[in-house]
C-alpha cells in the first residue's frame, strides 16, 4: 500500500476525476451518520459545479491509481445561500472564511495520518487566500437513531485536536435522501470553525 496526497490544480486532472470522486462520496457518505443515497448523476453536477468555483481546493489520495479518499475546501463567499446565510445572521464576515466541504476515506485506510494530511493541505490553501477562519458542517443525529450502530466512530475529538469547536446556534438546514426513504428530507448541520 502507497498512499499519495495531493492537491488537483489542473483543471483537466480535475474533471478526470470526477468518476472516481463521485463513487467515493457516495459509497463513504452512505454509511453513519450521513446516511446519504446519492447517484452519479448528482455527484457529477456537484463535482463540476465545485471544479468550476475560484478558489476551490481540491485533495485527493490514491493507492496506486485507485482514489481513496478526497477533501474538498473554498471560499464561502462562493457558497450555497443555506452555508451562507447563518454565519451572515451571525454577523460572520463570509469573505474572510474559508468553507471546507466533505473529508471522505475509506475505512480501511483511516488512522494513517491521512485526514491531517487534508486538514493541512485545506488549511494552507485557505491561509494563501487571506481567509482568517476555517469552517465546516457536520451533520446532527439523535442518539436514539434507528440506524445508528452500536459503537460509531466520533470524529469530534479529531476535530477539536485541530482546533475546531462547534459554534454554539450556528447550525443550518440541508436536504438528501436517506437510505431506505423514498424522498429528500431535511438534515440539521452544526458548524465548526477555528481561526487559522
Amino acid at each position: 500500500m502507497t498512499i499519495r496526497v495531493r492537491s488537483l490544480t489542473d483543471k483537466q486532472e480535475r474533471q478526470a476525476a470526477i468518476p472516481a470522486l463521485s463513487d467515493l462520496r457516495i459509497r463513504v457518505f452512505r454509511g453513519w451518520p450521513y446516511l446519504y443515497d446519492g447517484t452519479t448523476d448528482y455527484e457529477a453536477e456537484y463535482l463540476a459545479e465545485f471544479i468550476d468555483e475560484p478558489g476551490s481546493v481540491l485533495v485527493v489520495a490514491t493507492d496506486g491509481a485507485a482514489v481513496v479518499g478526497a477533501a474538498t475546501a473554498s471560499p464561502m463567499a462562493g457558497q450555497k445561500p443555506e452555508f451562507q446565510a447563518p454565519l451572515r445572521k451571525r454577523g460572520l464576515d463570509v469573505a474572510r472564511i474559508f468553507y471546507f466541504g466533505e473529508s471522505v476515506l475509506l475505512p480501511q485506510y483511516q488512522g494513517q495520518g491521512i485526514g491531517h494530511q487534508f486538514f493541512d493541505a485545506r488549511e494552507a490553501a485557505a491561509r494563501a487566500a487571506g481567509a482568517v477562519h476555517a469552517s465546516f458542517c457536520a451533520v446532527i443525529r439523535p442518539d436514539d437513531h434507528p440506524m445508528r450502530p452500536q459503537a460509531p466512530r466520533d470524529l469530534a475529538p479529531f476535530w477539536r485536536a485541530r482546533g475546531y469547536a462547534p459554534v454554539e446556534g450556528l447550525t443550518t438546514m440541508l436536504h438528501w435522501q436517506d437510505v431506505g426513504d423514498a424522498d429528500e428530507s431535511p438534515h440539521p448541520m452544526q458548524f465548526w470553525m477555528r481561526d487559522l
